[in-house]
């Protein structure tokens, strides 16, 4: 009689592909949500979808969808590349070009593969592991600390843009589509910092913070 068996499922935080897909998807709706709570983009351009066991948001703005995605494929490169240091979503006010939001995400390689993408890196030891579950509700944790984020941060009184910025290694290969920027930091005495939560896979560890301007009474 044959015998039915049944592969089991591969633990997408283990190898260096599935842990970079976490990753890049996190990048990927932290940015949408940012947009949608910060109102750089009205509120009836998104959709919710659930991802990470929430209600997330993604646009149905056409050319918005379009650069997230280049960015975001860019982005998912480096990443598998083990080029990508930090990633940055500045806020900016459209007429004086001032930086008056700076969300940090920084990218910490913990184990490196020796073989590929799909390889599996050094085990941690068992008191640190995690479950795919595990992981996913501390990227889940970092996404309600943005929706959150209109109780703590300034309104937004002119309109703004924003721009991401990637930290590379200095030997990266930069598309065209790419071009080098400053930093974007907002102007000295004027910010406050919050930090927020950090989430791990086998491979990466990502530390997550937003820098803000203070407001004039403030000062």
């Amino acid at each position: 009689m044959a015998q039915a068996v049944a592969q089991a499922p591969t633990r997408t935080h283990l190898t260096l592909k599935g842990s970079t897909a976490l990753v890049h998807e996190f990048f990927h709706y932290s940015v949408q949500s940012i947009l949608y709570q910060r109102g750089i983009y009205p509120s009836d351009d998104f959709r919710t979808v659930k991802k990470f066991g929430l209600q997330m948001l993604a646009t149905t703005d056409e050319d918005l969808a379009d650069y997230l995605e280049r960015a975001m494929f860019q982005l998912q490169t480096w990443l598998e590349q083990g080029k990508v240091r930090r990633l940055v979503v500045a806020i900016v006010e459209k007429d004086t070009q001032e930086t008056v939001e700076r969300w940090q995400f920084d990218v910490e390689v913990l184990n490196t593969p020796v073989a590929g993408p799909d390889a599996v890196p050094q085990s941690a030891p068992k008191s640190m592991q995690k479950t795919d579950a595990q992981v996913k509700a501390e990227i889940a944790a970092i996404i309600k600390q943005i929706t959150a984020s209109c109780t703590f941060l300034p309104m937004l009184e002119e309109p703004c843009a924003f721009q991401i910025l990637a930290y590379t290694d200095a030997d990266v290969a930069v598309p065209v589509e790419w071009s080098e920027s400053n930093a974007r930091l907002i102007a000295e005495g004027k910010a406050e910092q919050v930090k927020l939560r950090s989430f791990s896979t086998h491979v990466h560890r990502v530390d997550a913070m937003v820098a803000y301007k203070r407001e004039e009474d403030e000062m």
